[in-house]
């Protein structure tokens, strides 16, 4: 039997204590805890890339995730006309490069290719005759030039292979074909003939997947295709990336639905990890099962989203069960942290409440009453220093404000402007509202107040009006996003102590969402896009991620926490249900021995 040491080449570690910095995937033998260790991997996740200059469908793709390349595609809503443009991909934006010799879509790619060194081929050439093509161009990282007929017009072909050994197969066909660089000749037939798949990998070593009909995906060894793992959600015109034993798939279409669904093969089965940020078919992808790239697509109108996946660097996180709220309740207002919650007026069958109650990290106790019953209010603080700001209605709540001491409220100043539907941040002696209703005609406000403790001041406007948005962070470092304008926004603004500035737009754009954290390290979650949602995001500073999401979709509710540790509450849907959010980075792991 092989040793570890025959397999890595080197021996494990052996430590009296764990090393003070592991890396991902290393593994040691603690001798005072008699125990072998490793650093597991982390989960996965998308974020948003630089769009494409131009935005295309049934576009072709090559190269890795930090050089990436697109070519050809359909630019235009129900046009005939494909694109000439390519554009390159270097790990944060795209630039024009050399145009293709003849405008296509539908067009077909080897995906092993690089940026440098790429192959299209057939397709849709509305400028040829007929207008299916079988002609295939070379790139060179600044021109095409061009290369062998296949020997089958088509389009939507799947790829796999490089620029000098390619591998084209599917369409309306089953013909599979392999190139030397030169010329096109036929290889062996798949099994299930279907326009649509996507494919990956090497000329030898290939993956075919995507059906309306067949899960199944199909592996190539140079001469025949064999059935591999069955994908666990159907699809066509998918994107993909990788090798046939660490494949991506990602995307795609099913009546009626544009998907997210993200898949992993491992050379024997499929499993579902991260969605998209954006549910698309036709797309492109570059890059390999960890770190992939995927740009244009169809949702159905063309775009030019492009989304990074990295595998093993995002935190593990999971939302799970928490203690019940004492009854079911809406439009609250919250504050505290994941073992230190507090929730506060609001409603549950009743035009409003005055209610209070605090979480311990397991079961709800009843607090002090407010002052003055009220709904669609904000909250902010702790659960011993806990802030309340404005409420509805708006003209005898919208100034409002009280203080909580962890067992009675009392009065504060009140708000210059009266309002409801607002977001807070901050603390209770250094608060911050923003945005809401100003009357009961709907009219929005962009207005930001700033509380010391005892008063409100006015502070720097946000950059649009808008209501039932979120927000957390602090007086001097305020984080606000989605919302309603009165259409569904996405936007993110950051504060820093006198004006707004934009931040990374949201993935999902909603409204009654609710979040926490600080400005650099936020969480979004919930909300209504429609429909209810129990989508999270996590903000770095600069961009929103997915996230597990909430095992309960809905919106109107109360959270309160950190981006590594939070808290989620009541709501609509009318529930009491709490559920807790949690992240882990690599985490040191016992490994079982025998």
């Amino acid at each position: 039997m092989a040793t570890y040491k025959d397999i890595k080449g080197t021996s494990i570690e052996v430590v009296s204590s764990d090393p003070s910095n592991p890396v991902i995937g290393q593994i040691w033998y603690n001798t005072t805890s008699q125990t072998l260790k490793g650093l597991e991997f982390g989960a996965a996740a998308w974020s948003t890339g630089g769009a494409l200059t131009t935005g295309r469908q049934g576009l072709g793709g090559a190269g890795t995730q930090t050089a990436g390349l697109a070519f050809a595609g359909r630019t235009a809503p129900g046009g005939a006309a494909g694109n000439v443009a390519t554009e390159e991909y270097g790990g944060t934006s795209w630039t024009n490069g050399g145009n293709m010799g003849t405008a296509k879509r539908a067009i077909g790619s080897a995906t092993a290719g690089t940026q440098t060194a790429a192959l299209g081929f057939g397709g849709l050439a509305p400028t040829e005759s007929p207008t299916t093509s079988a002609t295939s161009e070379e790139y060179d990282g600044s021109s095409w030039t061009a290369g062998g007929n296949l020997n089958t017009a088509r389009f939507y072909m799947a790829g796999a292979g490089t620029q000098t050994a390619g591998l084209g197969f599917g369409g309306p066909a089953l013909a599979t074909e392999e190139y030397n660089g030169t010329s096109w000749t036929n290889g062996g037939n798949l099994n299930n003939e279907i326009q649509g798949r996507a494919g990956c990998g090497l000329q030898t070593a290939a993956l075919a997947f995507g059906n309306t009909d067949v899960p199944s995906s199909e592996e190539y060894n140079g001469t025949a295709w064999t059935a591999g793992g069955n994908l666990n959600t159907l699809r066509q015109n998918a994107g993909a990336s990788g090798t046939q034993t660490a494949a991506l798939g990602f995307g795609g279409y099913i009546s009626p639905s544009f998907l997210t669904a993200t898949e992993e093969y491992d050379g024997s089965s499929w499993t579902t990890t991260t969605s998209l940020n954006t549910g698309r078919s036709k797309l492109a992808g570059a890059g390999t099962q960890t770190t992939a790239l995927a740009f244009g697509g169809s949702t159905p109108s063309e775009t030019a989203a492009t989304e990074e996946f990295t595998s093993g660097a995002s935190p593990f996180a999971a939302w799970s069960s928490g203690g019940n709220l004492p009854s079911a309740r809406k439009a609250v207002g919250s504050a505290g942290t994941q073992t230190a919650g507090l929730v506060f007026g609001g409603r549950n069958g009743t035009p409003a409440i005055n209610t209070t109650d605090e979480y311990d990290g397991s079961s709800w106790t009843n607090g002090g009453n407010m002052n003055t019953a009220r709904k669609y209010l904000a909250g902010a603080g702790t659960q011993t220093a806990g802030l309340a700001v404005s409420g509805y209605p708006i003209s005898t709540n919208g100034v409002k404000t009280e203080e909580y001491n962890g067992t009675s409220w009392a009065n504060g100043g009140n708000m210059g402007n009266a309002r409801a539907f607002v977001a807070a941040a901050g603390t209770q002696t250094a608060g911050l509202a923003f945005g809401g209703q100003v009357d009961a005609g709907d009219a929005l406000s962009n207005l930001t107040e700033e509380y010391n403790g005892t008063s409100w001041t006015n502070g720097g406007a946000m950059g649009t009006a808008k209501k039932y948005l979120a927000g957390c962070g602090t007086q001097t470092a305020g984080l606000l996003f989605g919302g309603q304008t009165p259409s569904l926004t996405n936007v993110t603004q950051e504060y820093d102590g006198s004006s707004w500035t934009n931040g990374g737009n949201l993935n999902t754009a909603r409204e009654k969402l609710n979040g926490f954290g600080l400005q650099t390290a936020a969480l979004a979650c919930g909300g209504e896009s429609p429909p209810v949602t129990g989508a999270t995001e996590l903000y770095d500073g600069s961009s929103w991620t997915n996230s597990s999401s909430m095992s309960r979709a809905r919106n109107q509710f109360g959270a309160a926490g950190t981006q590594t540790a939070g808290l989620a509450f009541g709501g609509l849907p009318d529930t009491n249900l709490t559920e807790e959010y949690n992240a882990f980075g690599p985490t040191t792991a016992t490994i079982e021995t025998t």
